[in-house]
């Protein structure tokens, strides 16, 4: 199968989490890649912006956690910073601070404003710096090439300014990363107020966040292109991929790399749809349905909670009871999960499914409120999956249940006629197997404790949680941290955390 029909759905996941509307990744693709083709790029560069400008914001999710505790709402933050013109100093105050503070009672607005003057500069840059670097290792582990790894990992740097860290600036950049970030602004400002005002605020970053020739050959030919991207659909995409075409030969590795994204949402989450994957494929096997529904269950599972990232982190992390508001938006996550498989013609026979696995045999569920008629086995069985591993996890508002107390509650939900009787039981049949062969080999380099440090990073601890739970001091905390970023080749929590997950040290059967 092709990568790009798969990934014509799955980047409406970025779409969702960086707070855009779906579509606006595949239609910032087919800007870029006739932009590409104007300027006569070699068809290597060309199918580098087709895939830099597809995955654009892919690495968003890696921040989620730290913005949403910085500015509350995450989505609502990276929709005023997509606004705002990072090379212009007078942006914070006329685009940003107002985007971030609309809508606000004047207590909160003036809560954000002294935390956006205080903090943002800081986050802007962790922000930038985590984003590129998932960006780069979710283009690596999709099989694509180097120089679209490369183009991701530089996608956000800018035309004109002193690079700082591993960023580049003028034409250093990858031509493929100018023209997706190109792509990217005009496609936002083409849908919030037409071709005029695309052109007005790419003229306006030009020569600063922008390239001035790609500007100058955009804006020539503004019209056009701009409409291109607005005709631009799944089936299109396909037609518009610059030869040689990538392929995929199996749906799970693509559907992995994804899960582990939506997993980013939050520290809670973290292996969350992987091992609901494992669970319900392996009670397929014991319920011995054929082998296609246990294909279908593990990409399924993988990608079950991938709506997520279109529920502001706030709601997922808090502590105590939800109001109206955040649970009806919990309830919609996984509607949001069905809009991201339709995009795809690949996964879109999915989508019923994934949409499925909050439903309950009598009608109690959501979103639907299916009843038991209206639920498949296979739908059944991602549902006790989820159930169950989740009551394994810790979550803000409660403990994690141990094993039998997990297993005791849904084997009242059976009882009680929610959950299907012979999909809990097959899930617990898995459950008391081990999933993966443990780890024999370190990777990177990594000692046992660096491997326990890690494990801990990933679910969100920082320095001074390190130090109490390992008994150490938090300056021996920070050094152990920087040692392990520097072996994995990262600067941050959130590709630490994918390294993490990826080379299964993360504690995830725990």
């Amino acid at each position: 199968m092709r990568l790009a029909d798969l990934l014509a759905g799955l980047s409406r996941l970025a779409d969702m989490g960086f707070g855009l509307p779906i579509g606006a990744a595949l239609r910032s693709c087919a800007l870029a890649t006739r932009l590409g083709r104007s300027v006569d790029l070699s068809q290597g560069e060309i199918q580098a912006a087709f895939y830099t400008a597809l995955l654009h914001h892919a690495g968003c999710a890696g921040y989620a956690h730290e913005t949403s505790r910085l500015f509350g709402d995450e989505i609502n933050a990276n929709r005023a910073a997509a606004r705002t013109d990072p090379g212009a100093v007078t942006d914070l105050f006329t685009t940003f601070l107002p985007n971030l503070t609309r809508d606000r009672p004047p207590a909160a607005r003036a809560r954000l404003a002294v935390t956006a003057l205080v903090k943002g500069g800081r986050w802007g840059q962790d922000f930038t710096v985590s984003a590129c670097e998932v960006g780069r290792d979710t283009a690596r582990r999709l099989g694509l090439p180097v120089n679209v790894q490369e183009s991701l990992f530089h996608v956000y740097d800018m035309w004109h300014a002193k690079p700082l860290g591993g960023s580049l600036s003028g034409e250093a950049i990858p031509v493929a990363a100018r023209i997706a970030r190109l792509a990217g602004v005009a496609v936002l400002f083409d849908a919030i107020g037409g071709p005029d005002l695309a052109v007005e605020e790419l003229r306006r970053r030009s020569g600063g966040m922008l390239d001035p020739e790609l500007v100058a050959r955009f804006v020539a030919d503004a019209s056009s292109l701009l409409e291109a991207g607005r005709e631009a659909g799944p089936s299109s995409l396909l037609d518009l991929e610059p030869g040689p075409h990538v392929l995929a030969p199996d749906r799970r590795p693509v559907a992995e790399v994804f899960g582990d994204l939506a997993d980013l949402k939050s520290p809670y989450l973290l292996g969350h749809s992987r091992a609901v994957a494992d669970l319900a494929a392996g009670a397929a096997r014991v319920l011995r349905m054929p082998e296609e529904d246990a294909s279908d269950l593990a990409v399924a599972g993988l990608l079950h909670d991938t709506g997520r990232v279109a529920v502001p982190g706030v709601v997922w992390d808090k502590a105590g009871r939800l109001d109206a508001d955040g649970w009806e938006q919990v309830r919609l996550h996984p509607y949001h999960s069905e809009r991201i498989l339709v995009g795809s013609t690949e996964l879109a026979r999915l989508a019923p499914l994934v949409g499925r696995h909050h439903e309950r045999l009598d009608g109690s569920g959501y979103y639907r409120g299916c009843h038991e008629r209206d639920l498949s086995m296979p739908a059944r069985v991602l549902a006790a999956a989820d159930a169950y591993r989740t009551l394994l996890e810790h979550r803000p508002h409660r403990e994690a249940l141990t094993p039998d107390r997990a297993e005791k509650r849904v084997l009242d939900e059976a009882d009680r006629g929610r959950l299907d009787a012979d999909a809990v039981r097959a899930v617990l049949s898995v459950a008391g197997r081990p999933v993966a062969p443990p780890v024999t080999h370190l990777p990177a380099g990594l000692t046992e404790r660096e491997v326990e440090v890690l494990a801990l990073v990933a679910h969100g601890c920082s320095n001074a949680d390190i130090a109490s739970r390992l008994v150490i001091s938090p300056r021996t905390a920070e050094h152990h941290v920087q040692h392990i970023y520097t072996k994995i080749g990262v600067s941050g929590r959130a590709a630490a955390t994918l390294f993490a997950v990826e080379h299964r040290l993360a504690g995830l059967d725990r």
